[in-house]
């Protein structure tokens, strides 16, 4: 899965916003899963940037949906 920076997530369309944002919410929970589980994390800072990729994702629907 890929990582977007902030310019990126702006070229999306709302189309594919929707389905990184859940390919990337699916794996932040698998990855949680893990950890919850006793395990370690294959890549801890994936983990932090797939948050940061969801959040981007979010504040551009947001963005998006105000000024409609």
């Amino acid at each position: 899965m890929a990582i977007f920076r902030a310019s990126e997530v702006a070229q999306l369309s709302d189309v594919e916003l929707a389905e990184q944002l859940s390919k990337l919410e699916l794996e932040h929970v698998e990855n949680l899963g893990k950890v919850s589980a006793g395990g370690a994390p294959d890549n801890p800072g994936r983990i932090r940037e797939i948050r940061r990729t969801v959040a981007r994702i979010k504040t551009e629907q947001n963005k998006r949906r105000n000024e409609a």
